[in-house]
């Protein structure tokens, strides 16, 4: 039997500095060997490795001319599976930047993808759905370069009513972890939810990706705490379930990630591409990195012309005990330093993305601080009545974004006000963040003078997901003149001093499913915010100039 496309392909890698090369990503339902090939004559081709029964491949694609844009089409074993027959959207095709050229950056997060057979969708339209809809119906549209995913790509904890039937099928959904994913099969099953979708998988197909996971991608809070991880760890479903979790991401979202380069000198890569089946190199791989974090690195950094993206994560990378509590480990912030700081002069435009704000509502802010400094002891000494009280509100109210990681809070903000300053700053240094599902502008005040950058925290999310009116009444009062008075008596409470940066609220909040885009060119930078309306529409909400004219 010919082998079939199960998913993608998903156009992941462009090269923005050269233009000349990329890297295509599919799921095929059998070995083969996978081919993308255009027009042109450029293209490429490579055979599928395999993990848990599953077949895929990340195919090369080079001798691309910058400036272009390239019709391409997926062969397996040499017969054309992609572009679907009949298919109504226009052919896929990889856009190569030229010399001088600017970047158009979208971000989000926070996509569920599960939407009703029929009917209303109690979240409203899907963002990325409307995205697709609205550049296939207008060729001429202008589209993003890049589309930034930054976190909860999967909702591994909160399965649609129909994921939930197969699971059922699959065992007995009394046992834990019940109605939640919890092994490798199940995991693929989300992607396959996701990545199906057809106005989806057409825009993944033709608009590149950088992605980066969040606490869904593997369950609710991951790693909040050491008291939350030795919790997990006591139960007897955790360690299949975080394990196939990281084996996941790095097949269907880690791997696009990196360049070609990066891939040729990665020797997991070459393992698991070189041997009959990889699951067992795989699984060692992130058995090693779930055991100790500072072995992995998940974070990156991709270069846009004069553009630098540092994509940051935060949810692996942390250290957890409460005498030493971080964000990153000691060497993944050495490594996101050097980046940040390498090559001043030869960026523009410095994006770090990282799906937890640095930059939250006064209240929320203050309120994580205050928790951090009872759950360490301040008040009561370790494991004392306040800290145990502290921990546990922790854990319930998701106390764990920067502001809770105070050594790191203040660690990054000495870092963009560094990397904002001088002679060689870029224009502007922008943080991209998810996670809180809604959208919202805020910009530093810095009491030792500005930097010559324009630093701005720059949050959006959900792509698809609901936020109830509590919540919202709660983000909108965090904002508030009474809601930052609160804050500063719960940070004297635990005889924390103010923060190493003041800020302030500039655009926002805006609450549905929406995405940001920021357009750069030179020193110049816009940024707009769209929603996704009822009927396929995205309508723009906010613009606004951070940079240049």
């Amino acid at each position: 039997m010919a082998a079939g496309l199960r998913i993608g392909p998903l156009l992941r890698y462009v090269d923005g500095v050269t233009g000349d090369s990329a890297t295509i990503w599919i799921e095929a339902d059998r070995p083969c060997t996978a081919e993308a090939r255009c027009a042109s004559g450029a293209g490429g081709s490579t055979r599928t490795f395999q993990i848990a029964g599953h077949h895929y491949a990340l195919i090369p694609v080079t001798g691309l001319t910058p400036g272009t844009a390239t019709e391409y089409e997926i062969r397996l074993d040499g017969r054309r599976v992609w572009p679907l027959p009949d298919s109504r959207f226009p052919p896929s095709a990889i856009r190569t930047p030229a010399p001088g050229d600017g970047v158009s950056v979208a971000f989000g997060s926070c996509r569920w993808a599960a939407k009703p057979a029929t009917g209303h969708d109690p979240v409203g339209p899907d963002a990325l759905d409307t995205l697709a809809t609205h550049l296939a119906d207008r060729p001429d549209a202008e589209r993003p370069d890049v589309l930034l995913l930054l976190g909860d790509q999967v909702y591994a904890d909160e399965t649609s009513a129909d994921t939930r039937r197969w699971l059922a099928a699959r065992r007995d959904p009394r046992d834990p972890p019940g109605s939640e994913v919890g092994e490798y099969e199940e995991y693929t099953r989300l992607y396959d939810e996701s990545w199906q979708d057809p106005e989806v998988r057409w825009l993944l197909s033709t608009v590149p990706s950088c992605m980066i996971f969040d606490d869904h991608d593997i369950i609710d809070d991951w790693n909040t705490s050491a008291a939350w991880l030795t919790r997990m760890r006591a139960t007897h479903w955790w360690s299949e379930r975080v394990l196939s979790g990281l084996m996941s991401y790095w097949v269907y979202q880690h791997l696009g990630n990196l360049s070609p380069a990066e891939l040729a000198a990665d020797p997991l890569y070459a393992e698991v591409c070189g041997s009959p089946d990889g699951t067992d190199a795989l699984r060692r791989f992130v058995a090693e990195a779930d055991a100790d974090p500072a072995r992995v690195r998940w974070s990156y950094r991709r270069d846009f012309g004069r553009t630098r993206l540092l994509m940051i994560d935060t949810r692996a990378a942390r250290v957890l005990r409460e005498d030493g509590r971080a964000m990153l480990d000691e060497a993944e912030a050495a490594w996101v330093r050097e980046q940040a700081l390498a090559d001043r002069g030869s960026y523009d435009h410095l994006l770090v993305g990282t799906s937890l704000p640095w930059l939250l509502p006064p209240l929320i802010h203050d309120a994580e601080t205050w928790n951090a400094a009872l759950c360490r002891g301040v008040r009561s000494g370790p494991g004392g009545r306040w800290a145990r009280f502290a921990e546990d509100l922790r854990q319930r109210a998701d106390l764990e974004h920067w502001a809770a990681f105070p050594s790191s809070f203040e660690a990054l903000t000495r870092l963009l006000a560094e990397a904002g300053s001088g002679p060689q700053a870029p224009a502007t240094v922008c943080v991209l963040s998810g996670d809180v599902h809604h959208a919202y502008v805020a910009e530093p005040r810095w009491p030792d003078g500005e930097p010559e950058a324009r630093v701005t925290q720059l949050t959006c999310s959900p792509l698809h997901n609901a936020i109830p009116l509590s919540v919202r009444l709660g983000f909108r009062f965090g904002w508030s003149r009474p809601g930052r008075w609160l804050g500063r008596v719960l940070a004297r409470h635990a005889h924390a001093g103010p923060a190493p940066v003041g800020w302030r609220r500039t655009g926002g909040p805006w609450f549905g499913n929406q995405l940001m885009t920021l357009a750069l060119r030179g020193r110049s930078a816009h940024l707009t915010l769209t929603q996704a309306r009822r009927g396929g529409r995205l309508v723009t909400v906010d613009e606004r100039t951070l940079s240049g004219s």
